[in-house]
């Protein structure tokens, strides 16, 4: 083989185990990814109810480490599913405040320091439509689930925020009634929280008060 020969060879092999080195690496990492499917799959492999002691425990921090892995909209067809709600129920008080603390979406604080700083219709505006999109969303899961006949995926309704506490939140702040809520009430906050920063990082929470200045 001449030396030209050699080189372009050498050239082409190179390349080739680049391709398969690039083309590895992305396989690997959809393996490793974390989705609400991979969620799933913990929650039907673990029975929490039948679990203690130390085996308890590691179960909560591999659900708690799975779940920091979801984006915030994975994270809403994850809690949606049957299994999720079995598995929460099943968390004792200090389990389950431990989780949320452990899980609280990044951001989390400036989201709330940003609706402390709402006027109280714009708070009560935002809280609405958040609500009303976390119901739709369950509507279209729950629709989906039926015409694919998949039981597994059919979401549980979950509990709804009452009219009475969303007012509440209006006029004491999020922060100042999330800090004083009891662990069952963050619980039942947390899908409307989550929604509400994914408001924030998509501008929508703030779209309406970006409005142009008049005059000078």
């Amino acid at each position: 083989m001449t030396p030209r020969r050699k080189a372009l060879f050498a050239a082409v092999l190179t390349l080739l185990m680049a391709w398969g080195l690039a083309f590895g690496g992305r396989a690997i990492s959809r393996a490793l990814r974390v989705t609400p499917d991979t969620v799933l799959a913990f929650l039907r492999e673990q029975d929490l109810s039948h679990l203690s002691g130390e085996a308890r425990g590691r179960a909560l921090r591999k659900l708690a480490s799975l779940w920091n892995a979801l984006s915030l909209e994975e994270r809403r067809t994850a809690r949606g599913n049957p299994f999720w709600r079995r598995w929460f129920s099943a968390m004792t008080d200090e389990e389950k405040a431990a989780f949320l603390e452990a899980t609280l979406p990044s951001g989390f604080n400036q989201m709330m320091n940003a609706f402390e700083q709402m006027p109280p219709e714009r708070r009560r505006k935002a809280i609405e439509e958040t609500a009303k999109r976390i119901r739709e969303a369950r509507e279209t899961a729950k629709a989906d689930a039926d015409a694919a006949g998949n039981e597994d995926a059919s979401p549980d309704p979950g509990p709804q925020i009452s009219r009475e506490v969303q007012e509440r939140v209006v006029q004491s702040g999020l922060k100042t009634f999330y800090d004083s809520g009891s662990t069952q009430l963050k619980s039942e906050m947390a899908p409307l929280l989550e929604e509400l920063q994914r408001s924030m990082e998509g501008g929508r929470l703030f779209r309406e008060n970006r409005r142009p200045r008049l005059g000078p």
